[in-house]
């Protein structure tokens, strides 16, 4: 069957300008309007705690370009910045480089034709799979699937997205938690609590909250290093942010 009436299955397997999921319809998605969100951080970084921290989230989006920045800041220093950019899709969002800068920047390059994400440092290249986001994509990824059919996904429902890293390209598994309360610096949220957890040695765990009131936008994100080294980022303003 060809519900989407997206063309055969052979043509698809081609891989000829084939879209994400196009074997079954594609996930519904409602991708976020632009928005800033600014977060308080609290956290850990070898014995000593974070402190006057703050991060920012800018996602800028045209219906067919999108730009997102994750940003850590300290006074007016920027510790650490996350970029990436690229199109929106039959599928959602479609990076097409992403960048993580602490001194120095590295980055990977979806190249779409070829089916490949290379990357700066001169790393072995990856297969690009359907779907593919990077670290920072993959957390306005989730909410707009969330957003296009929360149905789908219900407390304990587990999914796989590949994430590019500035490095790598690794399968994240995604389990879905029960909802929780939260009491943040911008108030109170009702928020499906999504999470990355390990798989191997080295591996980051990734917790991400996401509101249905802010737009299934992220109002928490903790993000922990396998050596015990932490970010928590809690919304303390959204501007721009409309449901």
């Amino acid at each position: 069957g060809d519900p989407a009436g997206t063309g055969s299955a052979p043509a698809a397997a081609a891989g000829s300008g084939a879209t994400p999921g196009q074997a079954e319809a594609p996930a519904p998605i409602h991708i976020p309007g632009s928005v800033q969100l600014a977060f308080a951080v609290t956290g850990q970084i070898g014995t000593a705690p974070m402190q006057g921290v703050f991060g920012k989230l800018l996602w800028q989006q045209d219906g067919q370009q999108y730009d997102a920045q994750l940003a850590l800041n300290f006074l007016f220093k920027t510790l650490r910045s996350q970029h990436s950019h690229g199109a929106i899709g039959p599928g959602g969002i479609e990076p097409a480089r992403f960048s993580d800068t602490r001194r120095n920047e590295v980055a990977a390059h979806f190249l779409r034709e070829q089916g490949q994400v290379v990357f700066s440092n001169n790393a072995p290249s990856a297969p690009l799979l359907p779907g593919a986001q990077d670290r920072l994509s993959v957390i306005l990824q989730l909410g707009a699937l969330m957003a296009g059919d929360p149905g789908r996904y219900p407390p304990g429902a587990a999914f796989a997205i590949q994430t590019v890293g500035p490095r790598d390209a690794d399968l994240w598994i995604f389990k879905v938690e029960e909802d929780e309360h939260l009491t943040l610096p911008a108030g109170e949220f009702n928020a499906r609590k999504v999470t990355r957890n390990p798989r191997k040695p080295y591996d980051d765990k990734v917790e991400l909250w996401i509101a249905p009131e802010l737009g299934y936008l992220p109002v928490r994100i903790r993000q922990t290093q396998a050596n015990g080294d932490f970010a928590d980022f809690q919304l303390r303003e959204a501007q721009g942010a409309r449901p």
